[in-house]
């Protein structure tokens, strides 16, 4: 498929993915602060989620709060190009699994994982092939805190909502919801605003300071 062409995605940043975003929607698109095992890769996929709320224990039945059942339900057939989105319920610094858990995401070959709660056992998750995002590492358990309860509803990821077959981009810079729908003309407006900041770095390299104090310039 051309909207998943490697080519396209490279043009582009978290950054300007946001303002391309900021440009066609009224509704909050981005998350900020997530950080990574491997900072330096990018995740993008195809969204499916699971929802997590904070424990109870006269309501929790471990097969029907299983994080494994949830996941099967949740990923697809052909996984290759999917983002697993777990929200925290608003408890950031509550784990929602680490390397054990997350073998899952090896074994069957997904992009990556982002969450704004914590992960842990970042020296195991950064030998992965999936990419992961998450609030930070941590070393406490959370499944006395929080338990999984739906596969492919939407979520909320620190205030953003996201919706299954929504589109995720995450870099070192942060992290980007962009609607199914919208893809091809996110990522076409993002390319010009990469074209024109590269634009305005000659300009403001040949610019002349006594005009700007004058005049002012467009970038501000």
């Amino acid at each position: 498929m051309s909207i998943l062409n490697n080519g396209r995605l490279r043009s582009v940043s978290a950054a300007s993915l946001t303002d391309a975003l900021g440009r066609l929607v009224d509704h909050r698109a981005h998350v900020l602060d997530l950080v990574s095992p491997t900072p330096g890769r990018v995740l993008f996929g195809q969204a499916v989620t699971i929802r997590f709320v904070p424990f109870r224990s006269d309501l929790f039945d471990e097969s029907r709060h299983s994080f494994a059942r949830h996941f099967y339900d949740a990923v697809p057939a052909q996984p290759s190009r999917t983002v697993l989105v777990l929200d925290s319920s608003g408890h950031p610094d509550v784990s929602v699994g680490g390397g054990t858990k997350f073998s899952r995401l090896q074994n069957l070959g997904l992009a990556g994982l982002v969450t704004d709660a914590r992960l842990r056992d970042f020296d195991e998750l950064m030998h992965y092939e999936p990419v992961f995002y998450c609030r930070g590492e941590t070393v406490r358990a959370g499944t006395e805190a929080l338990m999984p309860i739906a596969a492919n509803v939407p979520v909320s990821l620190d205030g953003t909502t996201v919706v299954p077959g929504d589109y995720i981009y995450a870099d070192h810079s942060g992290t980007v919801v962009i609607p199914a729908g919208l893809l091809d003309q996110v990522l076409d407006v993002a390319a010009g605003i990469e074209t024109q900041d590269r634009a305005f770095l000659a300009e403001i390299r040949h610019e002349d300071p006594e005009q700007v104090r004058s005049t002012g310039s467009r970038e501000g």
